[in-house]
């Protein structure tokens, strides 16, 4: 009788067999690994990735170090003023002094409400914020209060839109510059999109770049985070980033930044 061949027939046949499984993982290995080199050269700029940075604020950051925020790297602060047609931020006089002291680029910002008359809360901003030819250009902050107890008034796009313009065109002839409209994702998508491209836009993407939340909207600020650290603040702080270099910046500055560019 015949001695088999170690393994028998299978035994004659296994080596090549392994070999050409070796040669397939590897084949799929490099192909995983050249896809996600790809991945990585389209991803969009990271917050790092942009030279002029900033922070938003409000009273419930309590007493900042104005002057250690600008020593971390901090270029410009908004600082939150007035919010519908009688709230006044406890904080805005202090942080809003403060911080031009320190050096910084500083601004306020409004934060709409949509149950009181977009009249009172024009006269509501002008009343406490003053006239500053140093200061940043005035914010319209538009977004869903999902958490508020007083209004739950959405109103229609045509409305908001009304009323947006109101805000804007008056603010604008009080202080002399061109306000910035900042939005949240889900405001922006019910409300925004496609409108105001002659204004410069804040958008808050704080799970990805902008371009991923909110399409080929072109953006010049990028809230990036609502749990940034700081020197200087001792809890959470929103983060930004302006769109664009240094020289844009001062630009931006002096009024001379085409939002449509």
């Amino acid at each position: 009788m015949r001695r088999p061949v170690a393994g028998g027939e299978g035994g004659r046949s296994a080596a090549p067999r392994l070999r050409r499984a070796v040669r397939v993982a590897l084949s799929a290995a490099v192909g995983l690994a050249l896809s996600a080199c790809a991945l990585l050269d389209f991803e969009p700029p990271g917050p790092e990735e942009f030279p002029v940075h900033g922070i938003d604020v409000s009273y419930y950051q309590e007493e900042i170090d104005w002057m250690a925020v600008r020593n971390a790297g901090t270029t410009f602060a908004w600082i939150k003023a007035t919010e519908g047609g009688d709230w006044l931020d406890p904080k805005f006089a202090q942080n809003y002094m403060a911080a031009g002291a320190a050096g910084l680029a500083r601004g306020a910002y409004h934060f709409y409400y949509f149950c009181r008359p977009v009249e009172d809360q024009i006269a509501w901003f002008i009343r406490n914020v003053p006239v500053d030819p140093t200061a940043l250009p005035p914010v319209l902050d538009m977004e869903w209060n999902s958490e508020s107890k007083t209004c739950r008034y959405r109103p229609p796009r045509a409305e908001v839109h009304a009323n947006m313009r109101k805000w804007l065109t008056a603010i604008e002839a009080h202080y002399g510059k061109r306000p910035v409209i900042y939005s949240t994702v889900d405001f922006y998508r019910d409300r925004l999109a496609g409108a105001f491209g002659d204004y410069h836009i804040w958008l808050r993407s704080v799970a990805g770049h902008p371009s991923v939340r909110y399409g080929d909207r072109k953006w010049h600020f990028w809230q990036h985070t609502a749990t940034g650290r700081i020197p200087g603040i001792r809890g959470n702080v929103d983060r930004n980033v302006f769109f664009g270099s240094p020289r844009q910046w001062q630009t931006f500055l002096m009024g001379a930044h085409d939002p449509r560019a």
